[in-house]
């Protein structure tokens, strides 16, 4: 009787390939409390399937998933069906807190979307729920999420420059970290000294974030306060 080898495992190709990011808590919390095959090959499909994405909120639908035939030939196995297996899946990382889940309406009936429970996963699920979205006609890409501009565009526009997609994922990093009125006080600066460029704002956010801010110093309008963001490291972004 001749004995089957499997092939296993070539390695990795030679040369510069793709990568896919994952967040360290998933290897200090989430790893160690994850006891479930399934479950651990969903979470890692999600972290590669959504970065497969582009846009600032990235989703993910059951029948994206199942129609993927490399992946759901690894979900079945032993007499078990693949797409139950899938759900399965999808339950345990729901449950668990690692996805979140919103359905929504459809001739089919309902549709189950994923979210990664991230800050712009959570900020996604809360504008579906809110109703601020709209059914885009895309089979692809059906979910339209419609998000009042954030002000920091219009501030950016009206007072900066055009805006660009890499300014703007710059935007979204800022009002993240910094509270508006900030990002607000810091371009009004920018314009009463005409210097108009973002990386003189940043500049400032970040010296009030390191030295903290004393609002009546910063708010008034003092000689000496205007020259205080024209020299100095400040002299740098100032054209003579």
């Amino acid at each position: 009787m001749t004995k089957r080898i499997s092939k296993g495992f070539p390695g990795f190709p030679e040369g510069k390939l793709k990568t896919t990011p994952i967040p360290n808590p998933f290897f200090s919390e989430l790893l160690p409390s994850i006891d479930h095959l399934g479950e651990f090959k969903i979470t890692l499909y999600a972290f590669w399937a959504l970065a497969q994405k582009e846009g600032r909120f990235r989703y993910l639908r059951r029948e994206q998933i199942a129609s993927d035939e490399l992946f759901m030939r690894g979900m079945g196995g032993s007499g078990v069906d693949a797409g139950e297996a899938l759900d399965e899946a999808l339950e345990r990382a729901v449950a668990r807190g690692t996805l979140l889940q919103v359905s929504l309406e459809s001739a089919q009936g309902p549709d189950p979307y994923y979210f990664l429970n991230s800050a712009k996963g959570r900020a996604a699920v809360k504008a579906v729920e809110e109703g601020d979205w709209l059914p885009s006609g895309d089979a692809q890409a059906p979910l339209d999420l419609s998000i009042e501009r954030p002000n920091i565009f219009r501030l950016y526009e009206q007072n900066i420059g055009a805006l660009t997609p890499m300014i703007a994922d710059v935007l979204r990093d800022a009002e993240e970290t910094y509270p508006l009125s900030w990002i607000e006080d810091a371009i009004r600066i920018a314009v009463e000294n005409n210097v108009r460029k973002w990386r003189y704002v940043e500049a400032i956010l970040e010296d009030w974030q390191t030295k903290g801010r004393h609002e009546r110093e910063d708010r008034s309008d003092s000689e000496k306060d205007r020259r205080r963001y024209i020299e100095g490291k400040y002299a740098d972004f100032i054209e003579h």
